[in-house]
């Protein structure tokens, strides 16, 4: 019977009524775990979903293009090619209705109320890996893997790599325009992403990125984006002047050759030129620029595939200039997402740590009791609280919890001296319960971090110090020691000139740039 555009219409506008009912009524139920409140929020996206598709189905039809709706309402009023006539289209219609009624004589009226009410028990299925234990935590394992390996990242552990990965701007500038850096964002930024649409399907993030694109372009355009702020020209461009190699302090190619193949290399790829051939060969092709602009230079000079810094007079634009925004945009995007997933990295960097502190049995236990939970659809928790009143444990002493969810024995808390509490400043403050805690302390990822801060290794020389002075007043005197047997090579190494004279580094380097050797 609903054959005609406007019964398809009426039907459209009566479902997105419905629906808009539905989801107020959901929204009005608190969610009684985390799980049932990810569940209500996917069902309340599904139903947003057919709404918006069932609205642009009503604007085509009111668009009426084809101007099936505007034939249709004419039809009604019994407008024909022979004139109007009222009466034959109201017993057309009549005949119609009876003879759908005579085919289908034990048709019934079904309540659209309850078929719709089912939408509200339904459990969409939603795809979680076992290291996210239900959208709790982030699995960033891969990613892990691909930033200790790269040349921009440094071999870290994976709980500090937590702290590090929402903190692109520390990155060296010249390390993220390579192709591995910009690989590694996007497959950052996408699981970031995806893992979001699931956990929060009600945020619209097409409309936060549109917004972080509009300030990101007036940020860029002034040269305040974090970690590409503008250095003696264009935001983003790395600079490509001699900054690294000051020519003017070098009067000839033998002196340049000094600086070493490393840093001519460098400075060479900063211009556009070959960096092979030997040390002397770099000297003399770099040596070519103090007094040839490098616009002028041979086009032999350049690498393969690099652009003189101008043709015809007009500047032509780089290619690293785009590739710097499209990066400083993935950034952008990638610091907006650690910010909306802070809760959730926190939680992340929290279960991580728990992880290290349990054996191999405890972490098998813990994990046969996620999947029974999981099973019978009950609020996975990775604390051992619960959110209900009901189940709160009877624990008067504040005792530590076991690996169960039970506090543990008070023999067993007097035995390790969990009562006693060691602060750690290089730590940041950080407390630690008992001796043995504060003794495995000194080797995990927390103090390591935080010796490193300091510019200090973290040797046996510093077990047992907690205090940055200390810290560094020991570093010092190690410093100091260890001074009197270093070997100097500016004061101790010899050199000799043509005419015999022994002179040590530093003074032979002084007179040779001063022409008296």
């Amino acid at each position: 019977m609903s054959s005609t555009l406007l019964e398809v219409t009426r039907a459209s506008h009566e479902e997105i009524e419905r629906l808009e009912r539905l989801i107020v009524k959901d929204m009005q139920n608190e969610p009684a775990s985390s799980k049932d409140r990810l569940f209500q929020s996917h069902r309340v996206r599904d139903m947003i979903d057919t709404i918006t598709t069932t609205t642009e189905k009503l604007i085509d039809i009111y668009e009426d293009k084809d101007s099936a709706r505007k034939d249709e309402i004419a039809a009604l009023g019994g407008q024909t090619a022979t004139g109007t006539n009222v009466f034959s289209a109201f017993y057309d219609r009549l005949k119609e209705i009876r003879e759908y009624h005579r085919k289908h004589p034990a048709a019934r009226v079904v309540d659209a109320n309850e078929e719709y009410e089912e939408l509200l028990k339904e459990e969409p299925r939603i795809e979680f890996r076992g290291e996210e234990a239900f959208g709790r935590y982030l699995d960033l394992h891969e990613l892990y893997n691909e930033y200790i390996n790269s040349k921009f990242g440094e071999p870290i552990e994976y709980s500090a790599y937590l702290d590090v990965f929402s903190e692109p701007h520390k990155i060296p500038r010249k390390s993220k325009l390579t192709r591995q850096y910009r690989e590694y964002l996007e497959n950052l930024l996408e699981y970031l992403i995806y893992f979001f649409g699931r956990t929060e399907p009600l945020q619209d993030l097409d409309r936060i990125f549109s917004k972080l694109s509009t300030d990101f372009e007036e940020r860029w355009s002034n040269g305040m984006v974090e970690g590409w702020e503008n250095d003696n020209g264009e935001n983003g461009n790395v600079p490509t002047q001699l900054a690294v190699i000051d020519l003017d302090y070098y009067s000839t190619v033998e002196e340049l050759m000094e600086v070493g193949p490393e840093m001519l290399k460098e400075a060479l790829g900063a211009l556009g030129l070959k960096t092979g051939g030997t040390v002397q060969q770099r000297s003399e092709r770099l040596f070519l620029t103090k007094h040839t602009p490098v616009e002028q230079l041979d086009r032999k000079h350049f690498a393969k595939g690099s652009h003189r810094p101008e043709q015809n007079g007009a500047p032509v634009a780089p290619k690293e200039a785009d590739n710097s925004k499209e990066i400083a945009l993935l950034e952008a995007k990638l610091r907006k997402m650690c910010e909306l997933l802070h809760e959730t990295i926190v939680r992340t960097k929290e279960n991580v740590e728990k992880k290290q502190a349990l054996t191999y049995e405890e972490m098998e236990a813990e994990r046969e009791e996620l999947e029974t939970k999981l099973f019978f659809c009950e609020e996975v928790q990775a604390d051992t609280e619960s959110d209900d009143d009901e189940q709160q444990i009877y624990n008067p002493l504040k005792l530590p919890m076991g690996w169960d969810g039970k506090p543990i024995p008070y023999w067993l808390y007097k035995l390790h001296g969990l009562g006693q509490e060691f602060k750690c400043e290089i730590c940041g403050n950080h407390s630690y319960w008992g001796r043995r805690a504060f003794e495995r302390h000194f080797k995990e990822w927390r103090h390591q971090h935080g010796m490193r801060c300091l510019g200090i290794p973290n040797t046996k020389n510093f077990n047992e110090i907690t205090s940055i002075k200390e810290a560094k007043i020991l570093w010092e005197r190690i410093q100091e020691r260890q001074g009197l047997n270093k070997w100097r090579p500016d004061l101790e190494e010899e050199y000799e000139d043509k005419e015999g004279n022994i002179y040590n580094k530093k003074t032979y380097t002084d007179l040779q740039r001063q022409g008296l050797i």
